[in-house]
């Protein structure tokens, strides 16, 4: 397990009418939501997860209603104000939860404690910031309609603590193998069974799950040899580009780290609330330019190349701290431990199995899977988890425990379809989309080549209890438990012309470059 030295660079749609009613029942705190859903998805079962309902269960984080899933339309010339005003939104949540798990057991105790000093005074200032951001697109659109009603949160129990896994695993399909050319990413498989999880008594020996007790717990892994084989490719047709272009970019063997996020949060320092690990672009943080980006020094091997690679950093929570435990986006925002420099990271370019694909348009930015989809939902969760030897085999909800000699694998398949116009949308998700299960584009949108990102890590597997505890995890908002359906990444392209021309061709040529 190597490490690097470490230094900081400088820096589903959902809609729901939420209240909560707090009440003591079966011993344990209960939160009642009432939800009003637009088709979000949970557990692949098209069901939001009923575990807040449970008598008896401890709550274990804060659930808010996402208000940037329902900005579909913001005026160009708001937005970047529009997404520090979201910003915001997130930074009121971690402060009200750090709050919550100051106060757990007395919430427990007392349920009038959570709903008058959390769940109210964050009702508050989330909807003074809400009306901020109606404020804002009122000056150059319609105003928008119901954003107040999602102001309101909710405390929920962690559905893996205390209840097992006898629901089934979630597997993620159609996410394709090492350097497989699947596109797609529907048809989550439910393996049944319990896959050897052991529901009740999970975590007890890590407090509340984790180094800084947020996460993860037992019940968060499973044993890739008790997962059925899940994925599912389309198959090429006549004409399909079926090419590939790799881009060598390294490993972030300098240690190139921040936890701003420049797509989501321009302009805020430590926007993600939890630590990125950057391959590519050197330029690229909070407050980076698109002239900024076009002039940075890049770790790719082509110079050709300056796009930017980013996602959160895997850490083995095992007693010991980092650089940056005292820091924003490390230890100030609970993602303890020691970050982990991949073994490997390969960053493939791939086709269409129906089609040609079009060049990319310069600054395209691209984000895939979901940094709250514990929370959330699982609409937007695409990233998946397997073992070397495995990846037929893929998991969005758990972490894998890996046989000897088998590493971790993380995969990111990223949006494969461009709308034709815009580099970026106001929920940062509608520019773009995943082709269907056929590989087909929807009606206006086309095909461009598909970033498909594939990370693997020489770690140890996790040991529970014990006098030397010890669990890998990406880092997350802290709200988010560093659950592994919150994975996601992160791209902006920064290819030249010249050679975003050559990929492209090279693709629709059959032919494998670098």
């Amino acid at each position: 397990m190597g490490r690097t030295s470490r230094k900081r660079s400088t820096l589903a749609h959902r809609a729901i009418a939420a209240s909560a009613a707090l009440i003591l029942g079966g011993g344990g705190l209960v939160a009642v939501n009432y939800y009003a859903s637009a088709g979000e998805g949970w557990g692949w079962t098209g069901q939001r997860p009923a575990q807040t309902k449970n008598a008896g269960q401890s709550m274990s984080t804060i659930d808010c209603p996402d208000v940037g899933n329902e900005l579909p339309e913001v005026p160009q010339g708001v937005r970047g104000s529009v997404d520090r005003e979201l910003a915001t939104l997130d930074t009121q949540i971690t402060t009200a939860y750090q709050r919550f798990a100051e106060n757990k057991e007395r919430i427990e105790s007392d349920p009038s404690f959570g709903e008058q000093q959390i769940l109210a005074p964050l009702r508050n200032e989330r909807l003074v910031i809400i009306q901020r951001i109606v404020a804002l697109i009122d000056q150059e659109a319609d105003k928008p309609q119901g954003l107040e009603k999602l102001a309101p949160c909710t405390l929920r129990a962690d559905d893996n603590g205390g209840a097992g896994n006898d629901g089934g695993q979630d597997q993620g399909g159609d996410q394709g193998q090492g350097e497989d050319q699947g596109q797609g990413q529907d048809g989550g498989q439910d393996q049944g069974g319990d896959q050897g999880q052991d529901g009740g008594d999970q975590g007890d020996d890590q407090g509340n799950g984790g180094q800084a007790g947020n996460g993860p717990e037992e019940a968060d892994f499973v044993d890739i040899q008790s997962v059925e084989p899940n994925v599912q490719n389309p198959r090429n047709r006549r004409g399909a580009s079926r090419g590939t272009f790799t881009t060598d970019c390294g490993r972030n063997q300098n240690g190139k780290f921040n936890p701003d996020n420049v797509i989501v949060a321009p302009g805020v320092s430590n926007g993600a609330h939890h630590m990125h690990d950057y391959v590519g672009n050197q330029a690229n943080d909070a407050f980076a330019s698109d002239d900024d980006l076009a002039n940075g020094n890049t770790t790719c091997r082509n110079q050709g190349d300056k796009s930017t690679y980013y996602w959160p950093v895997l850490r083995v929570q095992n007693g010991q701290d980092e650089n940056d435990a005292n820091a924003d986006g490390g230890g100030k925002d609970q993602n303890v431990g020691e970050i982990q420099t991949p073994a490997q990271v390969t960053l493939n370019f791939v086709g269409s199995p129906v089609g040609k694909v079009t060049a990319m348009p310069r600054l395209l930015r691209i984000i895939t899977g979901d940094a709250k989809s514990f929370t959330n939902g699982d609409a937007n969760a695409n990233a998946s988890w397997s073992c070397t030897g495995f990846e037929d085999r893929q998991l969005k909800d758990k972490y894998p425990i890996c046989p000897e000699g088998s590493q971790v694998v993380r995969t990111f398949k990223f949006q494969s379809c461009w709308d034709g116009q815009n580099t970026d949308s106001a929920n940062h998700r509608t520019h773009v989309a995943f082709a269907d299960a056929n590989g087909r584009c929807q009606n206006g949108f086309r095909a461009i080549p598909q970033l498909v990102q594939r990370i693997v890590y020489d770690v140890p597997p996790p040991a529970f209890g014990g006098d030397n505890p010890s669990v890998f995890a990406v880092d997350s908002f802290p709200e988010q438990l560093h659950k592994p359906i919150t994975d996601h990444g992160d791209f902006i392209n920064v290819f030249d012309q010249r050679l975003m021309n050559r990929v492209v061709k090279c693709i629709n040529d059959g032919r494998r470059c670098r």
